[in-house]
């Protein structure tokens, strides 16, 4: 066990965590399941920086890493449209869910045909990855702050951490067609 897959795990056991304190009743239940959502957002930058960095890249961390993160961000969705039904709030949630398990299953089925390079993160993935930790901070919070309508800020960058979780879909898409096509001509 290194640095990096002990955040990872620390990440997996927020989780359930989040779960109990989101739904709390108290007013100060969604400042403390923000912290804790934003914790588990900086050990995803933590983890995969100090393995790199320290030259503890495992393949336990290859495989919990992007698990955790897709863990806690569906959970997130989710409890959040539990609270908001609303169809504003059930469309980014169902594409960015749907966008993960696409990916995720792409990202297999190239490694089954050795072209997993083909899929790798690419810069919109990190960039998307940015605006919907933004985005899930801003409307797990809540409040206005300030002044400022935060659930409705919160909002707004969701639409936009959408538009980039698509664009990076399709850009993965893009990458792995021509392998997949080839594969798919030659059966």
């Amino acid at each position: 066990m290194n640095i990096p897959n002990s955040l990872t795990i620390f990440r997996i056991i927020l989780i359930p965590v989040f779960v109990i304190v989101f739904y709390l009743p108290a007013s100060w239940s969604n400042i403390i399941a923000c912290i804790i959502f934003s914790l588990a957002a900086i050990t995803d930058l933590l983890d995969g920086y100090l393995a790199r960095k320290l030259g503890q890249i495992s393949k336990l961390g290859e495989f919990l890493d992007p698990v955790a993160d897709k863990l806690m961000v569906a959970v997130v969705l989710v409890l959040l449209v539990a609270k908001d039904p609303r169809i504003i709030m059930v469309i980014p949630a169902a594409v960015i869910i749907g966008r993960e398990i696409t990916v995720s299953a792409l990202r297999e089925w190239m490694a089954e045909l050795g072209a997993r390079s083909k899929v790798a993160v690419s810069v919109y993935g990190k960039i998307k990855t940015i605006a919907q930790m933004i985005a899930l901070i801003l409307l797990v919070f809540k409040q206005d702050l300030f002044g400022l309508p935060v659930y409705n800020i919160g909002m707004v960058c969701l639409y936009i951490a959408t538009i980039l979780t698509l664009l990076s879909m399709f850009q993965y898409i893009s990458s792995a067609l021509p392998r997949l096509i080839e594969t798919n001509t030659k059966q």
